[in-house]
């Protein structure tokens, strides 16, 4: 299979969504079993992303496969040169696998779907707008430049609008499909501005020409604290679409969406964007950009953490959990560990995908019971569905033989190295600290769902294992969060062949701005072309290996033993440890009260702002406006009434008294000669008086 066969591929992969959604809008009632037409679509889709991934992988391995054209050409432009935009497809390692990554949730979100919103009446509406929301997320992995990514940026963030608030009728649901689609943009008005910087330097979108412009020494205006802010910039997009603090509070909001729709924006799809967005610009980030990135990632694993060990709502505690593992992906990103921090973008997207619908097959047969408080002993009436979250759970917690284990390893190793590098000892810390929360709210989740006995007796007598094509998807996720698929080696993914698929890329910055820059005080290392992993950081984190492992197999280990002696075992009573640290415990439930602090400022701020120019609106300019309409309408009617009066009497006047004496002369003109000369005589003799009185 030659290089072109492979870009076309791609962008059959890429259009064939689109097409089965405009097949369901205009003609989905008209077809039968219209959901499974899309489903066949979105199939034959991943068969040729894995014909693409694997021809890729293994015979166009080190290549990067690139197809563009000119999409718009403003000619030559005086001092600037070239003005133009030209669109096309990459495909590298990163791209194919993230292809395949995204198909696969796609499909068995599809599948899932089959059953769970059977009988919902925009059944097939539904499935539309899962087709738009695939092509979406299929434009932003394939493309080479930063214009097409952020139309296609736009694109998820409206479908996801759909999807989010599918439900419409509910109002939690529109309002959360609204606070989702505002709160992105917010950050997308930062991605923006920071495109706009490059092109306005660059005079192009492609992110190859713009890398090769910065490693020739071309800064954007000749400054690098603007090459420095282009980095943050973009990363803002990342920030509004992957959830980072602050504008994390969407996405558990979020969960107002159906259960298979929470699976497909919280895995490997919509939130994961932001983190392959920061991926794709990893080689022109300087060393305080990153530094930026690191403890934005740390802030938002941390606190989205301490929020999910106290919540109820089985969904909810899986979205923080999305969002503090995205945390750590962008983290791991900031502090140099690209490989591993893809590495878990791929392994989180199927244990997480797996939960989700996981939690979606709970719900389904608790008859849309949400709360864990009202389940329990469910592992005795769904046994695949609990065995396969069990494996999730396992994964996401980190323990031995599971994905899970070797990316969230990889990370904190990545940071230990960090900091014994930099001195940044805040950023090992808090991961090591997450990976214990996480292992203690998700067995919290999975016993308090799962094992002791029923709290709701009637729905557990109801409940009852999930229909086929609800678990084949559990079972093909769970499966893919073990260890083999990846590496031979159960303890370390250095030795597997995703880690030799996926290599850290060259940075382009000069030396002194550089990731090397910022491990080498003394900049012994730096060179004009240097690699993101200096031979410091790799050497460090080789050595970090091994302690990382020990010490975050006794945080999981921790955190499930907690786990187990407070809801399994009750050796210490949940209630009484949250009535001891109650403020704790209600900061917590209460997600930190970012909701109520972002509604008594920035909400209550834009409100107050809106009724204020609505008042100066009101007041002011339709004062202004309303006082001269006023003037003009007075002045209107005194001019009328001047040339009603004044000028009209006048001319009525002059044409009255031109009558008049037309009347007077008129008798005098009878048509006789007699009469004329009598006349003339008369005038002769009035004349000859007056001459004589004279």
């Amino acid at each position: 299979m030659n290089e072109t066969l492979l870009l076309q591929l791609s962008a059959l992969i890429l259009f064939l969504p689109l097409f089965g959604f405009v097949l369901l809008i205009f003609f989905g009632k008209r077809i039968p079993k219209a959901h499974a037409v899309e489903t066949t679509i979105i199939l034959f889709s991943l068969i040729l992303s894995i014909i693409v991934a694997f021809n890729k992988l293994v015979y166009f391995n080190a290549q990067k496969l690139v197809y563009q054209f000119e999409w718009l050409n403003f000619g030559n432009v005086p001092f600037v040169g070239r003005v133009g935009v030209d669109l096309g497809i990459m495909l590298d390692n990163v791209t194919v696998i993230m292809q395949f990554v995204v198909i696969l949730v796609s499909f068995v979100v599809h599948l899932f779907s089959h059953k769970y919103m059977e009988g919902d009446p925009k059944y097939t509406r539904y499935f539309a707008y899962l087709g738009i929301f695939t092509f979406s997320m299929m434009g932003i992995v394939l493309t080479h430049n930063l214009l097409m990514m952020y139309i296609f940026w736009e694109l998820v963030g409206f479908s996801s609008y759909l999807l989010i608030g599918f439900w419409y009728e509910k109002k939690s649901a529109s309002d959360a499909a609204k606070k989702a689609f505002i709160i992105n943009r917010i950050g997308d008005i930062g991605f923006f501005i920071g495109i706009l910087i490059l092109y306005v330097n660059y005079n192009t979108f492609t992110l190859d020409t713009i890398f090769a412009q910065i490693a020739a020494g071309n800064l954007p205006f000749n400054s690098s604290e603007w090459l420095t802010a282009a980095g943050i910039l973009i990363f803002f997009g990342a920030v509004g679409k992957s959830a980072q603090f602050p504008l994390h509070v969407w996405l558990p909001d979020a969960m107002e969406g159906p259960t298979p729709v929470s699976a497909l924006i919280h895995a490997a799809t919509m939130v994961a964007a932001g983190v392959y967005l920061v991926a794709r610009v990893f080689t022109m980030l300087t060393a305080d950009a990153m530094l930026v990135i690191a403890y934005i990632g740390a802030v938002t694993a941390f606190v989205s953490a301490t929020i999910a060990i106290t919540q109820n709502d089985i969904k909810r505690v899986l979205a923080y959990s999305t969002v503090s593992q995205l945390g750590y992906m962008i983290m791991a990103l900031g502090v140099g560990a690209y490989t591993v921090a893809f590495f878990h973008l791929v392994t989180h997207a199927w244990f997480k995908a797996c939960l989700f619908l996981g939690s979606g097959s709970v719900i389904h047969a608790m008859h849309h019971e949400q709360d864990i408080r009202f389940m329990g002993g469910l592992r005795k009436k769904m046994p695949l569905t609990y065995y396969t979250f069990l494996i999730s759970t396992l994964a996401i917690s980190g323990v031995p033989l599971t994905s899970g284990f070797l990316s969230k390893d990889g990370i904190l190793g990545g940071t230990l190295a960090f900091a014994n590098l930099t001195g940044y000892w805040l950023l090992p810390v808090i991961g090591f600290l997450v990976a214990a929360l996480t292992a203690f709210y998700m067995f919290r989740l999975v016993i308090l769902t799962f094992h002791g006995a029923p709290r709701d007796h009637h729905k557990f007598e109801h409940a009852h294992e999930s229909p086929a094509t609800m678990v084949i998807p559990l079972i093909i996720l769970a499966a893919l969060s073990v260890f083999i698929f990846y590496t031979p080696n159960p303890i370390n993914a250095d030795a597997g062949w995703f880690t030799s698929w996926v290599k850290t890329p060259q940075t382009v910055v000069p030396a002194e701005l550089s990731f090397d820059f910022m491990i080498n005080e003394n900049n012994e290392s730096a060179t004009a072309t240097v690699t993101a992993h200096s031979v410091k950081y790799t050497e460090a984190v080789h050595h970090a290996h091994s302690l990382a492992m020990i010490i975050s197999l006794l945080c999981a280990g921790l955190g499930i033993l907690l786990a187990f002696v407070i809801y399994q075992w009750r050796k210490i009573s949940a209630d009484n440890l949250a009535n001891r640290f109650k403020p704790f415990y209600n900061f917590s439930l209460n997600k930190w009260y970012f909701d109520e602090l972002y509604d008594k400022t920035a909400v209550a701020f834009t409100i107050l702002l809106s009724r204020i120019l609505a008042w100066f609106d009101l007041k002011i300019i339709d004062g202004i406006v309303n006082g001269v309409a006023s003037v003009t309408r007075v002045s209107a009617f005194g001019t009328g009434k001047f040339d009603n009066v004044v000028i009209d009497g006048f001319v009525n006047f002059t044409a009255y008294l031109t009558g008049f004496f037309g009347l007077i002369f008129r008798k005098f003109q009878t048509g006789k000669v007699q009469t004329y000369l009598v006349m003339v005589l008369t005038g002769i003799i009035v004349l000859f008086f007056i001459f004589r009185s004279l």
